[in-house]
């Protein structure tokens, strides 16, 4: 492995977590530290992560102590700290004053993070801005209000603030619901309040269209708050698992110049800096896209970019450990992201056009799954890439 003056500090567990620690090794030929829950196949069994199992991380105490114990390690590095998770995100932003200076903290400041995790103080944002997104009625779980929707059923509901939600534990627990009708939708937000919810929710008229009109945009802003790099990306499929449902598993790259002029937009209105990561779909009623949120991290499919020949991670390195001078840069080299079957995609993908696309970038080898990587010879990890592999199968064929 390569010495360099910097070591990344990674807290997750899933594939987020090894399609970061990949892209540092592709870039730089170093091994990530991967701080996780429990053990796992994606990073628990890597030639390229040092997987450190901490159980409490979520605990304040944990958490400062881990990371101080990594410094004493690693006493003449810079530290990237980066997150897989919105409540690590928020745990880094809220204690980056208690960490050691050695710490790189590539995320926002805490009153900025307050204010866009939150998704009703999102849309009032985009509102100003000019921004188009769903039509919306907020609800507070604490101080219950009667459902009178400006839109008529079927609606979307979802939490406002997911890092809040993330702490909740009931049966039937999923990220997003749909309702058809006001009782389905009370029953929703009845389960949701008792067990333990009690921030507000968002309930949005429903946007007609499978996963394929959904769209994802990943931002790099510098210090003035100016996107120096962008990468756009059509979705083809997402998970349909209820706690992971909305999470792209296929992505093929393109670019879309007015999505980005409304980002940048959004992004230079709030002084953002770093990475930013949007949700938006297709709404053919209209022909506008629509925002749906925006992550302050790097999302879980964040390899699609990676995999498209624009390293991710290289613009946090770049900026933050070398302070080199920004190129603005549009990744425009079509790709096919993937951490789904061949056959599951072309099962769920009715579109000869897309079929044809997807087609075409198979035979011109032009696809990258993040956990399928010759590079990575642990035999565990390839044999839980087949068990992933099926548990992906039984989750989409499950539902057809």
């Amino acid at each position: 492995m390569t010495e360099l003056e910097f070591l990344p500090i990674i807290l997750g567990g899933d594939i987020t977590a090894y399609s970061l620690a990949r892209s540092f090794f592709e870039e730089y030929g170093i091994k990530c530290i991967v701080i996780s829950l429990s053990k796992n196949g994606f990073t628990s069994y890597s030639r390229f992560i040092e997987n450190i199992i901490m159980p409490d991380m979520e605990r304040r105490e944990t958490f400062i102590k881990t990371l101080g114990d990594i410094v004493e390690r690693y006493s003449e590095k810079k530290l990237i700290l980066l997150a897989c998770g919105d409540w690590y995100v928020r745990m880094i932003v809220e204690n980056r004053d208690d960490l050691p200076e050695n710490y790189i903290v590539p995320y926002i400041q805490k009153d900025l993070l307050d204010t866009l995790v939150l998704k009703d103080s999102f849309y009032k944002i985009c509102e100003r801005v000019g921004i188009p997104f769903p039509r919306t009625f907020v609800y507070d779980c604490k101080e219950p209000t009667p459902l009178e929707l400006p839109f008529d059923y079927p609606v979307i509901a979802k939490p406002a603030d997911s890092a809040r939600y993330h702490y909740t534990a009931f049966d039937g627990k999923r990220k997003i619901y749909k309702a058809h009708s006001e009782q389905e939708l009370t029953d929703i937000l009845s389960k949701v309040s008792a067990g333990g919810y009690d921030g507000k929710f968002i309930i949005q008229n429903f946007i007609p269209g499978d996963d394929t009109n959904m769209r994802i945009l990943t931002c790099y802003c510098d210090e003035n708050s100016d996107v120096v790099f962008s990468a756009f990306g059509r979705v083809l499929l997402e998970e349909h698992g209820r706690l992971a449902v909305g999470n792209p598993v296929a992505i093929i790259n393109d670019v879309d110049s007015d999505a980005l002029e409304k980002a940048a937009a959004f992004l230079k209105h709030v002084g953002y800096t770093g990475f930013a990561n949007f949700d938006i779909k297709y709404d053919a009623r209209d022909g506008e896209l629509k925002f749906f949120e925006i992550n302050t991290r790097l999302g879980r499919s964040n390899f699609y970019i990676t995999g498209s020949g624009f390293s991710a991670v290289k613009w946090i390195v770049d900026d933050l450990v070398y302070g080199r001078e920004l190129v603005y840069t549009v990744a425009d080299r079509k790709s096919l992201y993937t951490v789904v079957p061949r056959s599951v995609l072309f099962d769920y993908i009715k579109d000869a056009g897309t079929r044809s696309e997807i087609k075409e970038l198979y035979r011109a080898k032009r696809v990258t799954n993040p956990i399928v990587y010759k590079k990575d010879k642990n035999l565990i990890h390839r044999l839980y890439y087949f068990l992933f592999t099926f548990r992906q199968m039984q989750t989409y064929y499950a539902g057809k």
